[in-house]
């Protein structure tokens, strides 16, 4: 077991004292057999009226609402977790899913169905690029072709950090031979909906005890359902199967539905922001 702080600290300055409208916040990790919250500290000024409900992916889910004009606003979290999957790699899978292609099961093909397909208009780049990772009777065991697809973002494409909203298509990812970590996440996900998979995507924060691509930063990754295993984690931007290091805060079929932040204000516009994030191990 670990046991890891997750600081993460922000703050907006506006141009003159604004309205600030209600502000949604996705940092509370996913709690369950492999993640506990030990404690947890949500610290907001101008002070808001907090309330936390479970939203459709039971991510937890603080709303603030504000009564102040302020020209500035703060957001600081302070959870205390412990991780228990030492070893992400100690699965089952079921014996219909050991080897590609498989066919979900129907009780589980219904409640899978919004993860098995991508809304997106995908092109030939995008389809030529997946269809070389696996050839039609190609012999390949599920997690052997996951983990190609994985380790391939991982070795061609260049990382680059994007501070700028939104996700790249998986085409231009592909095209550009490079993406941030939300960009490779979504391309890894588009790519497993291609060959049949469900894939969702995953926010949240990565612990490093050295040089990181995501150093003081939050990060994405995706998660595959594998009959017998459930929902497994693969973070293209480092080429691993999620585990121990990886602490996830929200799931969502969409990236653009799971922000850490999200909110707005009335008022002059413009304004900064600045992010702190830090993930340290405790004894």
């Amino acid at each position: 077991m670990k046991r890891l702080k997750i600081t993460h600290k922000t703050r907006y300055d506006f141009t003159d004292h604004v309205e600030l409208l209600p502000h949604t916040f996705r940092l509370r990790p996913r709690e369950g057999h492999d993640l506990r919250i030990e404690s947890s500290k949500l610290t907001i000024f101008p002070p808001a009226v907090v309330r936390w409900y479970r939203d459709v992916e039971s991510n937890s889910v603080a709303t603030a609402s504000f009564t102040d004009k302020s020209n500035f606003l703060t957001i600081e979290s302070e959870i205390i977790i412990q991780k228990y999957d030492l070893n992400p790699l100690d699965f089952l899978v079921s014996v219909h899913a050991v080897n590609y292609p498989f066919t979900y099961r129907y009780e589980d093909t219904i409640s899978l169905s919004p993860y098995l397909t991508n809304p997106d208009k995908l092109n030939r780049i995008f389809t030529d690029w997946v269809d070389e990772n696996w050839k039609n009777y190609e012999k390949i065991q599920t997690f052997s072709l996951l983990e190609r697809i994985n380790r391939r973002i991982f070795k061609t494409l260049v990382y680059v950090r994007r501070e700028e909203e939104g996700v790249q298509s998986a085409e231009y990812t592909v095209a550009s031979n490079s993406g941030s970590c939300r960009d490779f996440a979504s391309l890894f996900m588009a790519a497993a909906q291609r060959l049949g998979f469900a894939a969702r995507f995953v926010s949240g924060y990565i612990y490093s005890d050295g040089i990181s691509k995501e150093n003081q930063s939050t990060h994405a990754w995706a998660e595959v359902f594998i009959p017998g295993a459930g929902w497994k984690g693969f973070d293209p931007t480092y080429g691993t199967v999620a585990g121990v290091h990886h602490i996830a805060t929200a799931v969502a079929r969409r990236p653009e539905s799971v922000p850490p932040i999200s909110g707005s204000f009335y008022g002059s516009s413009g304004a900064s922001m600045n992010v702190e994030v830090l993930v340290t191990e405790i004894s």
